[in-house]
């Protein structure tokens, strides 16, 4: 199988500070949750995300609700 980069997935933690990025070892890392086939540092990182535009979004709705009064 052919790979290209950007299928390719690589290491969050381990390219921070890097010039090389370091490739994904998978299922030889402890961060890597095999049932899901994702790293979990991404799916962290993917619900701190969905968190804060939950956070932003009521946020605003009760900015405009003040404005309405």
């Amino acid at each position: 199988m052919a790979f290209d980069e950007k299928t390719i997935p690589l290491c969050p933690l381990m390219s921070v500070g890097s010039q090389v990025e370091i490739v994904c070892m998978q299922e030889n890392c402890a961060w890597y949750m095999k049932n899901h086939k994702l790293c979990s540092v991404f799916v962290m990182a993917h619900n701190a995300m969905l968190d804060i535009q939950g956070k932003q979004l009521k946020l605003r709705q009760a900015q405009q609700a003040q404005q309405q009064r």
